[in-house]
């Protein structure tokens, strides 16, 4: 596969060799791979991800930057992404798509992106993660890559002006967990376009699947020639079939947590992440 990045990676390879000196585990399915970025979050490396501010999906947290109210942690070798609950109501400055601001609100929450700062065409993003509970009602963690024209914030360069989920600005959800409608349990598959902007199909493309979600798993998504195909601790879950073609665009990574209703919230919700990558497959010339 092709691959573009705006920024070098943290970690390049030629050969697998290589995913031992970047601390990653072997990818041990069909073809050799080279890896492009590699983030094992021994510390927030600010080449490779940055805040992401916006309101979406009428979600009920404010996204925070800076890790501020301890809602993005890197310790121990994992980055931990929070919804915490204050004690008030603040004031949030994270606008809409239309340019409205969030209301005030209790919950605060992280949210990272690889945008202007890791970005590739197809190939097969990964990421090592486990939830620190789950099944609870409003609970929306995900791990998600998007069009890198796409123009919500942070709006950076002059190409990013291209709307949800057009050509460009696509959407592949790689894991989303919804607390309101079952524990150990997530979603993972495309966003189909309709065709205009701010007009997707989340349902038709996805499928639901159960794991013990307060443990460590691999999720992932890779372009199998024309095909997205989903893998859960390397095993083949789910395939979107000739899909991959829609999503010829550089795309980007994002991490988050929100809130995505009124319903009350209890403890700490954390996502807590090992790692990330990003691979390519080698192009072999035939003897």
């Amino acid at each position: 596969m092709t691959f573009f990045s705006k920024a070098k990676g943290l970690c390049y390879g030629t050969i697998l060799l290589l995913f031992s000196a970047c601390n990653s585990p072997q990818t041990n399915h069909n073809g050799d791979w080279q890896i492009d970025f590699f983030d094992d979050f021994s510390v927030f490396n600010n080449d490779n991800w940055q805040d992401q501010r916006l309101w979406v999906n009428d979600e009920k947290q404010c996204y925070v930057p800076n890790g501020k109210y301890g809602t993005r942690e890197v310790s121990n070798g994992t980055l931990k992404l929070k919804v915490i609950q204050l004690d008030q109501a603040i004031d949030c400055d994270n606008l809409d798509k239309f340019g409205v601001v969030h209301p005030k609100t209790e919950y605060v929450a992280g949210r990272i992106a690889s945008k202007n700062k890791k970005e590739f065409i197809k190939g097969k993003w990964s990421a090592r993660l486990k939830l620190s509970s789950n099944g609870q009602p409003s609970m929306f963690p995900a791990w998600w890559i998007l069009g890198a024209q796409n123009n919500e914030p942070p709006v950076q360069e002059q190409d990013e002006y291209v709307c949800w989920p057009m050509t460009g600005s696509g959407e592949i959800d790689i894991f989303e967990h919804h607390g309101d409608h079952q524990k150990n349990h997530f979603t993972t598959g495309a966003i189909k376009n309709l065709r205009s902007c701010d007009k997707g199909d989340w349902w038709s493309l996805r499928k639901g699947f159960d794991a013990t979600l307060d443990e460590f798993h691999v999720y992932s998504v890779e372009w199998e020639g024309s095909d997205l195909v989903y893998r859960l601790d390397e095993t083949e879950i789910y395939r979107n079939i000739g899909l991959g073609d829609n999503y010829p665009e550089p795309m980007f990574a994002i991490l988050n947590y929100a809130k995505i209703t009124d319903n009350p919230m209890q403890g700490e919700w954390v996502m807590e992440v090992d790692w990330v990558k990003h691979e390519s497959r080698i192009n072999r010339v035939p003897n």
